[in-house]
């Protein structure tokens, strides 16, 4: 008996000893195994390929040279872009609309409106926020008032659009000197701005309301031409009151309002004393500007036109600004002089 469990127990002590043997021989086998794998695999993936490119550029089916680049880029565009329609909640009414949610309108005003009271020297900022606050309500009240006159009918059936080549503005230079042709022609070249300057609208979902905004965009320059108000900031802040208190135009009204907040002390009191209350009177005064064919009284002269519409010009900013700089430039002279005299004592 003793024997036979000896036996036994050799045996089994053989056969782990055997099975460990044979575990620490296969495992090292098992990493050699799998390092060889992943490296043919990598050699095929290389190699293949490589030897696929070069059998294919052998075929001549790559680096093709009828391959039309921007085409292939085109329609790949042009699927995201057709992807991307089923996010919006309409499909565009009209060529360069932007259909928005009510939310991303509501983002719109938000952002447009922080960023035109911080810069407003970025007129980005203030297209955005003008068609922010372009709502429905207002743009039907202009459209009443287009449509009560026989020339805002006219303009809302021909549609006019300004621009240079429909203006012809190389040949208003040749126009009298005292015709508003004339006067809008100078008043461009002295602030360097064009009628092509004017961004086209995106916001606005009717396709009539967004033509009368743009209408309304498109003859911002008129305005100033007419009353030679000069493109700085108080002389755009001058011409937004009028358009305010003359359309009721939304941003036109909170740039008024609020504009003036950030200027200096003394462009401030200027606005408040003299161009801030002109333009207030005289945009509730004169006749209705968007009733206005601008096309059409280039030839008029500029003191007719304006008595017409209703307009007398205010003090010339220009001059006013000038004033007030040279002021400050004699003050200064004699600061320096009376500096100077001290020292010499």
């Amino acid at each position: 008996m003793l024997r036979m469990f000896n036996t036994v127990t050799l045996k089994t002590v053989s056969c782990r000893s055997s099975n460990a043997m044979r575990m620490n021989f296969v495992q090292p086998n098992r990493g050699i195994v799998l390092a060889a794998a992943v490296t043919a695999t990598l050699v095929d993936l290389i190699g293949g390929r490589q030897a696929t490119m070069a059998n294919a550029m052998e075929r001549g089916e790559l680096h093709n040279k009828n391959v039309d680049y921007e085409t292939e880029k085109e329609e790949r565009m042009q699927r995201r872009i057709n992807s991307l329609k089923n996010t919006r909640p309409m499909t565009p009414n009209y060529e360069g609309h932007i259909p928005l949610y009510t939310t991303e309108k509501a983002l719109l005003f938000a952002i447009s409106g922080l960023r035109s009271f911080f810069h407003p020297e970025n007129g980005l900022n203030i297209v955005q926020l003008g068609e922010a606050t372009a709502w429905p309500i207002f743009l039907e009240s202009m459209k009443r008032t287009m449509l009560s006159d026989p020339t805002g009918r006219r303009i809302l059936r021909e549609r006019p659009n300004v621009t240079t080549q429909q203006l012809e503005m190389d040949h208003l230079a040749e126009y009298p000197k005292g015709s508003f042709g004339y006067q809008f022609y100078t008043w461009c070249k002295r602030e360097n701005v064009s009628p092509d300057t004017r961004a086209p609208v995106s916001y606005i979902d009717d396709p009539l309301h967004a033509y009368i905004f743009k209408r309304y965009r498109q003859c911002h320059d008129f305005y100033h031409a007419l009353n030679d108000m000069p493109i700085v900031i108080e002389g755009e802040i001058t011409v937004k009151a009028l358009e305010a208190a003359n359309m009721g135009v939304p941003m036109a009204t909170l740039g008024a309002i609020l504009a003036p907040l950030r200027l200096k002390p003394v462009q401030r009191k200027r606005l408040y004393d003299i161009y801030l209350p002109w333009a207030i009177r005289t945009g509730l005064t004169c006749k209705p500007l968007i009733n206005v064919y601008w096309e059409e009284v280039l030839s008029m002269d500029c003191n007719d036109l304006r008595k017409e519409l209703g307009i007398v010009l205010p003090p010339d900013l220009r001059n006013v600004r000038a004033e007030r700089k040279e002021k400050i430039r004699e003050l200064n002279l004699k600061y320096k002089k009376l500096k100077e005299e001290s020292t010499n004592l």
